[in-house]
């Protein structure tokens, strides 16, 4: 099975826009469609709450005519047009939805962070974690989703395996940053963000990344859009991931960056897992 993530950073923007931006963003979904994926994670897709347009499906049927898809936007008392996920998935397959709440702190369980999808052997769920915020004005209701995560995780683990992905937010270790020393009290790499994501690993999880490429430096899924020079520069943080339960870690085949070009922001990943 090849399954890919994406934070796109607006499905509006990407598929409707005549910006330089979205140009560049449809040049990675082209870029998708020829990896033929089984499974396609989204988030930050940051649309209404009545979810995509005709428009949008469309499009998307245009470019993927073989997938259904599966949406949660965020509702009130949430913002609007915010957060936001969405899986694309192959005809063929026939998985449960849920959307599942975790009794996350304010508004967080209604900003559609959580899509699962139920197999008959497996699950799959994507996250959008919540960022800590400017100021990490958010840190310590970040803290609690974190652990309510982990908590949601290791339930779903306890019933089937499980392959896990999405936007963690995190940098986990200081080889998951180009520059750690600097970024000590940043959003996505204080200490209390880095423990909550070790906490999920010691659920029973295997960063599929680095069980396969160990300790390889300077790779990264995010570059900042708010420096030019970033991406040329490879000053970038590892913040999505693919996790699998352990019992699954000796079936991963792949996992590795796909490379969206000059565009910055998040960059997709993909995951390759024997499950036969």
């Amino acid at each position: 099975m090849k399954l890919i993530s994406w934070n796109i950073d607006s499905l509006n923007a990407a598929l409707t826009s005549d910006s330089a931006r979205a140009l560049l963003s449809r040049a990675v979904i082209e870029t998708l469609v020829t990896e033929n994926a089984d499974i396609i994670a989204i988030q930050e897709t940051k649309l209404s709450a009545n979810g995509p347009t005709k428009k949008h499906l469309t499009i998307l049927e245009s470019y993927f005519p073989n997938y259904k898809s599966t949406w949660r936007s965020s509702v009130e008392p949430a913002r609007k047009g915010y957060a936001g996920t969405m899986f694309l998935y192959k005809s063929n397959l026939n998985p449960m939805i849920t959307c599942p709440e975790i009794n996350a702190p304010t508004t967080m369980d209604a900003e559609g962070r959580i899509i699962t999808l139920e197999f008959d052997k497996f699950f799959v769920t994507q996250v959008y974690t919540p960022n800590a915020g400017d100021g990490l004005k958010r840190l310590d209701d970040r803290q609690i989703w974190d652990k309510k995560y982990a908590d949601y995780l290791e339930n779903l683990d306890k019933q089937k395996p499980v392959l896990a992905t999405g936007d963690y937010n995190v940098a986990h270790k200081e080889i998951d940053l180009a520059h750690p020393s600097s970024n000590r009290r940043s959003p996505g790499f204080t200490d209390e963000e880095r423990q909550g994501f070790t906490n999920l690993l010691d659920k029973g999880f295997t960063d599929t990344f680095r069980y396969i490429h160990g300790d390889i430096p300077e790779v990264y899924s995010w570059w900042a859009q708010r420096s030019k020079t970033s991406k040329i520069n490879n000053s970038g943080w590892r913040i999505d991931y693919w996790l699998t339960s352990n019992r699954l870690a000796d079936k991963i085949l792949k996992s590795e960056m796909i490379d969206s070009g000059s565009r910055q922001d998040h960059t997709p990943i993909l995951l390759e897992i024997d499950l036969s």
